[in-house]
């Protein structure tokens, strides 16, 4: 279920998703496999690399409601506790400031990469 889930948002993703991946994709030959639209227990990331137990989410305006932050902050938490580190950008900071979000994305898998 999650899979077939996780196919239909990879052949849908939004212009933003598509614009970051299209900066991230070709990380994995530097050691940073990313993948995107990634089952982890009952979630979807945006994008998971699972070397670095790093995930990325891309928050647009439907994210900016009390119940959505309130869900949002839940995802988190039970993707932290099982390791993973989970950076959250809103689609006006890929669109405006990418280059800032990319090194900060880079920084991250970085310092959490496990080393050759």
């Amino acid at each position: 279920m999650s899979r077939d889930r996780a196919r239909q948002l990879r052949n849908n993703a939004t212009d933003t998703e598509q614009w970051l991946w299209l900066h991230i994709r070709h990380w994995r030959k530097e050691g940073f496999p990313v993948r995107r639209q990634v089952p982890i227990g009952p979630y979807i990331a945006d994008f998971a690399c699972h070397t670095c137990r790093v995930v990325i989410e891309l928050d647009g305006g439907q994210h900016n409601t009390p119940e959505a932050r309130s869900a949002d902050a839940e995802r988190s938490a039970w993707l932290e506790s099982r390791g993973y580190k989970v950076l959250r950008f809103w689609n006006s900071d890929i669109r405006n400031n990418l280059p800032e979000v990319l090194e900060a994305i880079r920084q991250v898998l970085e310092e959490r990469h496990p080393g050759p």
